[in-house]
């Protein structure tokens, strides 16, 4: 199960630019005049430059998560309603104490945001250093 995983994230993330490289490669080979062996030199040397911003991206990721102060940016942000949802199923639902008025707006939708990033990105970031090892 997990190597079917791995083997689709590996497809996913390296597929596509080892595919592509490999067509530049393929396409300079094939060019038969100077002009189309220049436009494949240089489809060859942006795919190159892509992949290693990727690599570049990832890396800067991981030292921010070094970080003290970057790792608790999250937490923080998602604080205030993580509490309005305790305070929602525990005072008002489960013990009957109060009602508390439901999130509307940009609030609500930030509530929403900031949950499905946070348990979305936690995944992805699980995954990632499943991968890495």
């Amino acid at each position: 199960m997990l190597g079917t995983i791995l083997g689709w994230l590996g497809n996913l993330l390296g597929g596509p630019f080892a595919r592509a490289a490999v067509d530049a490669y393929r396409a300079k080979l094939e060019a038969t005049n100077s002009s189309e062996r220049v436009t494949a030199d240089l489809a060859a040397r942006e795919l190159a430059v892509e992949q290693r911003e990727a690599e570049l991206r990832a890396q800067v990721l991981i030292a921010e998560q070094g970080n003290a102060a970057t790792r608790w940016v999250r937490p923080l942000w998602a604080l205030p309603f993580i509490a309005w949802t305790y305070k929602v199923v525990i005072w008002d639902l489960m013990l009957d104490l109060g009602s508390t008025p439901e999130l509307k707006g940009v609030t609500a939708n930030l509530c929403i945001t900031i949950a499905g990033a946070y348990f979305i990105g936690r995944s992805a970031e699980k995954v990632a250093s499943i991968i890495k090892r």
